[in-house]
């Protein structure tokens, strides 16, 4: 089957669990003989557009082609493509990768994830490169640009109503990070897509979360082809009842525009179907994956000999419930001295976390890392021994996947999607931090408890894994293709 794959993040340009996902998705649709083509919004780095040709809006569309056949061969189109295999720098992650392709598109804003999250140079062998020049004040026709019928988008101000103070994020992505137009760039991105796209044979669409959702869309009204959208996160997981009524309305359509809406869990289902209105027998729920690739062993830390440690690892947002962990953790060095804890991730409240365990007392005992990436994570994993995930809202939790890999018990909050699918972890209302105390200071305390959920965690990763969420993704593919997609409302 041949898949355009819209999404947001894709490592190593990751600020969460939506990169991971689309990684791990897109890697074993490949894996399975799939040809996927994901385009991905990323700026420019200048200073290597020896890699590649720069598509200006005086530019021919790009010559149509297959998907590439093996890593690393090129494809006879006169493209530009990046060189210099693994040795070019920090580009995208695809060495491997045998059946996929990948369209880069610039956007206005330095880059679309946090701080710390630096864009490597474009250097990949088997990635093939395409951008073009900002089109902000463009027509579409001054680009040879198909007539897009009714796209829609929201209002490209970053001063739309309801703007000031929220929680922008693409899924498992840091929303402060973007930039100050998302909404424009969304509605760009949607537009290069169809561009970038044209004379390129496809089966269908699949869109990650609602920036892609314009795109996914537009696509499907100029092709006809069938659109799949995948909900990691939705507005109401993002900022409570207090939504932004501009990403709602984009949510609502891209939905409703789908042959089929795949959703992360029940819980992300149940809030399609009860707030967005999608009919429930054209919802399919597929949990996400994980890797199981042993990783190297840890290279050390700054933690005291004979210290406990206790992991928060996430975005610092209201959604990932940080004041409570904080909270717990006060709770537990009332009982437990030598216990630090660890609050890995960057966000919006990590500031008001620190005063709050300075305020607390704690502040000694809280250790805050920023955003961390690859071996760091791997690192910080191993020196554990109990992760901690007290979502207020949560569509799955790859994290709490992540930490029982790494051979770390779970404590985790009944608001995740993961709860649906992990027996062996601890699970606790995120409000209720007396509770989340009681069973950190029980994991740290009975070592027979730690090694139950340690050793039957482990097992349970076995049906939790990409390839089985792909093939799952495949039959609703099939079932898209097989049906006309709805109307868009």
């Amino acid at each position: 089957m041949r898949i355009l794959m819209l999404g947001w993040e894709f490592p190593p340009f990751i600020a969460g669990g939506l990169g991971v996902a689309c990684y791990g998705l897109t890697r074993a649709l490949d894996q399975l003989g799939h040809r996927v083509t994901f385009i991905l919004p990323r700026p420019v780095d200048r200073s290597h557009t020896s890699h590649v040709t720069l598509l200006s809006p005086d530019s021919p569309p790009p010559a149509p082609h297959s998907a590439r056949s093996g890593p690393g061969r090129g494809t006879g189109a006169s493209i530009g493509q990046a060189g210099g295999g693994r040795g070019g720098g920090g580009g995208l992650e695809t060495a491997d990768f045998s059946h996929a392709s990948f369209l880069e598109i610039p956007a206005t804003f330095a880059h679309p994830y946090n701080s710390a999250s630096p864009m490597g140079p474009v250097g990949a062998g088997s990635t093939e490169v395409f951008t073009a020049e900002a089109l902000q004040g463009l027509s579409p026709e001054a680009v040879g640009l198909p007539a897009i019928p009714s796209l829609p988008h929201a209002p490209t101000s970053s001063h739309a109503p309801g703007m000031t103070g929220m929680h922008l994020g693409a899924g498992g992505g840091a929303g402060h990070g973007y930039g100050p137009d998302l909404f424009g760039d969304a509605d760009r991105y949607a537009r290069l897509c169809v561009s970038l796209t044209h004379g390129r044979p496809y089966d269908l669409i699949h869109a990650h979360d609602w920036l892609t959702y314009p795109a996914g869309v537009a696509l499907s009204l100029v092709t006809g082809k069938p659109l799949v959208v995948h909900v990691h996160s939705t507005e109401f997981d993002r900022s409570g009842d207090n939504i932004n009524q501009a990403v709602y309305d984009i949510e609502r359509r891209g939905m409703h525009a789908a042959a089929r809406v795949v959703a992360v869990s029940q819980l992300t289902k149940d809030i399609c179907v009860r707030r967005y209105g999608v009919p429930a027998d054209r919802i399919d729920v597929i949990y996400n994956g994980i890797d199981r690739v042993e990783q190297d062993a840890p290279m050390g830390s700054d933690i005291e000999e004979g210290d406990k440690v206790v992991l928060f690892l996430g975005r610092i947002t209201m959604q990932k419930g940080p004041e409570y962990f904080i909270a717990a953790a006060k709770r537990v060095l009332e009982r437990v001295d030598n216990v630090k804890f660890v609050v890995a991730g960057s966000g919006d409240m990590a500031l008001r976390m620190v005063e709050l365990a300075a305020a607390m007392g704690i502040g000694h005992r809280v250790l805050f890392t920023g955003f961390l990436r690859g071996r760091d994570v791997d690192r910080v994993f191993k020196m554990a021994d109990c992760y901690v995930m007290p979502s207020v809202s949560e569509p799955f939790g790859l994290a709490a996947l992540e930490a029982i890999h790494h051979d770390v018990p779970v404590i985790l909050s009944k608001t995740a999607g993961a709860a649906e699918v992990l027996t062996h972890v601890l699970k606790v209302d995120f409000w209720d931090t007396d509770e989340i105390a009681n069973k950190i200071v029980a994991v740290l305390r009975h070592p027979p408890l730690s090694r139950t959920l340690r050793e039957h965690g482990c097992v349970e990763l076995r049906r939790l894994t990409w390839t089985g969420a792909a093939e799952r993704c495949l039959a609703s593919y099939r079932l898209a293709v097989g049906q006309p997609a709805p109307v868009a409302v």
